[in-house]
């Protein structure tokens, strides 16, 4: 019986390619998660699975040339001079790319050229201008776990900002992630994370050995040139520790060079900051509306910087309000020192050139650099003088220590003049870039090669006159190079200098030392030219990042200067106030408006006062839909986060006490790939704010209880009320359709009823948005639903039955509610949304104390709750209803 061919191994197989692909399967192998772009002249080509993905991604032609081990090879290429356009396409994918280049001379080589991968670009780690963008931070981030205690490393590489932080709980962890949205996440394989977290596109496994302490300590010690991190406050971090030394590695991997601009470790901590978590982020609309876009968002309203990383700044001020007094007010006072004057506005005029400073040195520090970076950053450079010049008598100590940390460089600037042209071309690769009289050697090289037809053309002058030959001539060609041509009758009248180099039918051609000298230099002057060129190009590279620290900071001033005249400028324009802000709980500010809303208005904003102070902490607000009281819970929210920001609030007059978090629980949404209704979401997040919020929070709730049954729903949103006003006392803010809510100030002292009023004019509705003391006496549900189109028959039926809830003569007919049968459970009665509390048709759920569901309601406490445990007690509570 014949034996089966055994299999063959991995090397046997390679050795059926050819030499170049046997080259490229082993590159291969070591890059198997990432995309190969394989220089071939003037192409980067993609072979096998590479190709067949990347024609999928961007619709470039799959091919099939040539054979290599018996098989046609899928093939697909891009052009070398276009690479950018298609690596921000895959980047923007969440696709990562190893970048292999010929290192070896075409010229030389035996075989294939040699090629090695010079970088690995992903999303992450990107640092070329052409694909990022300029107004948002790109974030590497890496998440481990020792302990009790989550790590969180951030990394922006194109800038050299290192950021780590711990917290103790998965919650947490996902609120900080939710806050910076990196690019890119390195997470350990054996590490469980829930779904806001694990669903990231970015997300990379990574195996548990790259997260281990002593490692990590070794190479941030060593990228520091520290003995310990006892500097930077994070020695005792374990976790966060952990996490930054993973990213390092990462970075130096993917880049393959050293990182010199990563020269600092900032340690964020959760009591310095206040806390929002994702829910807040997506319902305050900080710099994401809730269609993802970046339209009518807080930070579009206020973004008016002249500078890209100015720009970068205030979304991450936007996004990590400040608990820090001394800061804040620092902040303002720069603010107000600028506004004195219209100061700002110079200033502004002066920042407007500056170019992308914290980027370009990145690129200087990783050596990517390119002319135009160089030429730009000579032009922010030589701003500076100007810039000092604007603020010089200042008395703000936060803009005098930013204009020290500026400082000026003449000297740098006069380099950048001298070694550059004018507008140099975008890359260094076919030269032209460094200015003549900078370097005598190039510009000899530049003058043999520019003026080679000049000199042969005197050369031969010269040599007519010194043979007295009328017909000599001086020429080249390809074969001999350069000549001198004599005809053959009078080839006898050549000087003794003259060395015969060809000898023709009619001449003969002959060569001299000088014209020898001349041919060395001239034919070799463009190549040594460009070498001498690139040469002086990585000097001038090396002469900056010698200063690359004190420009790092420079940078960061700036940025600083530009984000504190933007707030200036909107403080002008927007009519904002200085806000008073102190230790003192409790929110008080007078005609507060919505910084957005107050934007796209074509009508005047109707501003609203708020009062929560240490006796009156929640305000349960009713109203009509459509009345203003999900804007003026956000406006609140708003003014409260700018305050904590260091801005000026679009208010008359405010006074704020430091805040800790601010919650929000407002609209509905659902997750149903996460297996979550629209109501299990608001429980998700309310119970949240119950667990979280303290007596220093913010926390805005609109309409709880309202995805499930009238009575559910009620007792839910009384007992969470009257949670959060008497156990946590948090500044609350509560919208509710449910009146019976109003009766809650009577139980809880520290509560009150406002109410957003509105007036009837004939069967229509006229919302006012002024808000006034006291509960609102109507719904008006159906003069809002006649404005939303229902059709009139259905209005008119809603009004019959509502006339008859009001006389108490309704008749439900044999309907019963969702999950509910007349055998086993009384119909509950619709919610009399026309009904002031004091109507005796009013159904008071809190007036029988004696009823078994409000008992059990009361025995209730939520913080020994599991959340399937709470369901479970409030079908229970439906049983006992």
């Amino acid at each position: 019986m014949p034996q089966a061919p055994s299999a063959k191994t991995p090397a046997e197989k390679n050795a059926q390619h050819t030499p170049m692909m046997q080259q490229y399967l082993r590159i291969k192998a070591q890059h198997p998660q990432e995309l190969v772009f394989y220089r071939m002249g003037d192409f980067y080509e993609l072979f096998y699975d590479d190709a067949k993905r990347a024609a999928e991604l961007l619709d470039v032609t799959l091919t099939a040339r040539g054979k290599s081990g018996g098989e046609p090879i899928p093939m697909a290429g891009i052009p070398y001079h276009a690479a950018e356009g298609y690596l921000a396409r895959l980047i923007k994918q969440g696709v990562s790319v190893a970048i292999c280049e010929q290192i070896g001379d075409p010229a030389t080589a035996k075989g294939p050229v040699e090629r090695k991968v010079m970088r690995i670009v992903t999303p992450g780690t990107v640092t070329d201008e052409a694909l990022l963008n300029d107004r948002r931070d790109n974030l590497l981030a890496a998440i481990a776990h020792v302990g009790e205690q989550f790590g969180l490393a951030l990394l922006d590489l194109a800038t050299g900002r290192f950021v780590v932080q711990e917290v103790d709980t998965v919650e947490a962890l996902a609120e900080q992630v939710q806050r910076h949205r990196p690019a890119e996440l390195l997470a350990p394989e054996n590490l469980a994370l829930p779904g806001e977290i694990g669903n990231l596109p970015g997300l990379r496994r990574r195996a548990p050995w790259e997260f281990e302490l002593e490692t990590a300590l070794r190479l941030l010690n060593q990228q520091f040139g520290t003995m310990n991190l006892e500097a930077f406050g994070c020695s005792h971090l374990h976790a966060a520790v952990t996490a930054a030394g993973c990213l390092l590695q990462y970075a130096r991997d993917t880049q393959r060079t050293e990182l010199p601009h990563i020269r600092s470790l900032q340690t964020e901590t959760t009591d310095d900051t206040v806390a929002l978590d994702g829910a807040s982020r997506r319902n305050l609309e900080i710099d994401l509306n809730l269609s993802g876009g970046d339209d009518n968002t807080l930070l579009s309203v206020f973004d008016t910087c002249k500078t890209a990383m100015g720009s970068r700044l205030l979304r991450r001020w936007l996004n990590n309000p400040l608990r820090q007094l001394t800061t804040l007010q620092n902040r303002q006072d720069a603010i107000t020192a600028l506004v004195d004057g219209y100061r700002f506005e110079p200033l502004r005029d002066s920042l407007k050139p500056v170019g992308d400073m914290e980027r370009i040195l990145g690129r200087l520090a990783l050596r990517s650099a390119r002319p135009r970076d160089l030429a730009r950053l000579g032009q922010s450079l030589a701003q500076f003088p100007q810039i000092q010049r604007e603020l010089a008598d200042t008395e703000s100590v936060l803009l005098k220590e930013l204009l020290r940390e500026v400082g000026e460089w003449p000297e740098t600037v006069a380099l950048l003049e001298r070694a550059l042209v004018e507008n140099p071309p975008v890359v260094i690769r076919d030269g032209g870039v460094i200015a003549t009289g900078y370097d005598s050697e190039l510009d000899e090289l530049r003058s043999i090669s520019e003026n080679a037809g000049d000199y042969l053309v005197q050369l031969e002058v010269r040599e007519k006159e010194r043979t007295g030959i009328p017909t000599l001539k001086v020429g080249y060609n390809r074969v001999h190079g350069y000549f001198i041509e004599i005809s053959r009758g009078q080839s006898d009248k050549a000087p003794a200098d003259y060395i015969r180099r060809q000898t023709l039918k009619n001449a003969e051609r002959f060569i001299t030392p000088e014209l020898k000298e001349f041919e060395d230099k001239a034919l070799s002057a463009k190549s040594r030219a460009l070498a001498r060129e690139k040469a002086l190009y990585e000097e001038l590279i090396t002469q900056l990042n010698e200063s690359l620290a004190e420009l790092q900071t420079a940078a960061a001033a700036v940025s600083q200067l530009d984000v504190l005249a933007c707030l200036t400028e909107r403080a002008d324009n927007l009519r904002l106030c200085r806000p008073e802000l102190g230790t003192e709980p409790g929110l008080d500010i007078e005609a507060g408006r919505h910084p957005v809303v107050e934007q796209v208005l074509d009508d005047p904003f109707v501003a609203n006062d708020i009062a929560l102070r240490d006796d009156r902490r929640m305000l349960v607000i009713t109203g009509p839909n459509m009345g203003g009281k999900s804007t003026y819970m956000r406006q609140t929210a708003l003014i409260a986060l700018l305050a904590h920001v260091g801005s000026y609030v679009p208010a008359d007059a405010a006074r704020i006490g430091l805040l800790d978090r601010i919650f929000t629980r407002i609209g509905s949404a659902d997750d149903l790939a996460g297996g979550r209704s629209t109501f299990m979401v608001e429980m998700t997040e309310t119970a949240n704010i119950l667990r979280n919020a303290s007596e220093h929070s913010l926390v805005l709730m609109d309409e709880i209880g309202r995805g499930t049954s009238t009575y559910d729903g009620l007792s839910l949103a009384w007992a969470c009320a009257h949670y959060l006003a008497d156990r946590v006392r948090a500044f609350t803010l509560f919208a509710t359709h449910y009146f019976e809510l109003t009766e809650l100030p009577q139980q809880c002292h520290s509560a009150a009823n406002i109410h957003l009023n509105a007036t009837e004019h004939g069967d229509g509705i006229v919302f006012l948005h002024r808000i006034q003391e006291g509960p609102a006496s109507k719904s008006y549900g159906l003069q809002v639903a006649k404005l939303a189109g229902i059709p009139g028959d259905v209005l008119s039926e809603a009004q019959q039955r509502l006339q008859a809830l009001e006389t108490g003569t309704v008749d439900w007919g044999t309907g019963t509610g969702e999950g509910e049968t007349p055998a086993t459970q009384p119909q509950p009665q619709p919610e009399p949304v026309s009904q002031s509390p004091a109507s005796p048709q009013q159904v008071d759920l809190f007036g029988a104390p004696s009823h078994p569901a409000v008992d059990a309601l009361e025995e209730l406490d939520p913080d020994e709750l599991t959340p399937r445990q709470a369901l479970e007690r409030l079908y229970e509570l439906r049983k006992l209803l």
